[in-house]
């Protein structure tokens, strides 16, 4: 196969396992959510995981910027040595921007997987009361997503960037 013709199906299956992952978390969402003792707790798992992750997004867009321009300057403030000099001011940019579009699918990723987690674990504990394979079919799925949005979004972010800068013709 073409190399000319792989960058498409990769971009093109990372678009259809997101599409997959979405199927499967609107399966999951669907489930019943249990009694209201259960979605009290629940809620209040999911307002602390929100918190968390608001948190801890907040304190990683900051590191990530900082380490963004520690990158940038790093190869700028080392232009001179023999090898980085080789590969010019243009690739000091590709590499950090590519490290701020990794940083932003990964964050993406660890959304999508949050959201659908905290929504999965009271679904699936409902349908333990009644069904262990309707709960493992839940928890199965919850988990899922999780895993497919992480290798869509690696795949997107990769293969999105090498096809931004120019593929192999650089």
């Amino acid at each position: 196969m073409p190399f000319d013709a792989v960058l498409p199906l990769v971009l093109g299956i990372s678009v259809v396992s997101l599409g997959v992952a979405f199927v499967l978390a609107r399966q999951v969402l669907a489930a019943d959510t249990g009694t209201p003792e259960m979605r009290e707790i629940s809620d209040a798992i999911r307002v602390g995981a929100e918190a968390f992750l608001s948190r801890q997004y907040r304190t990683i867009a900051a590191l990530s910027l900082v380490a963004a321009a520690a990158i940038f300057a790093f190869y700028f403030f080392n232009r001179d040595v023999p090898n980085i000099e080789q590969m010019g001011v243009g690739t000091f940019w590709k590499v950090t921007i590519s490290f701020i579009i990794g940083a932003l699918c990964s964050a993406v990723a660890g959304l999508i997987g949050m959201f659908v987690a905290v929504r999965a674990n009271v679904r699936c504990a409902t349908a333990a009361m009644t069904s262990l394979n309707k709960a493992l079919q839940i928890a199965l799925r919850g988990g899922a997503v999780s895993g497919l949005a992480v290798v869509s979004m690696s795949l997107l972010g990769v293969g999105g960037l090498f096809w931004f800068f120019g593929g192999m013709q650089d």
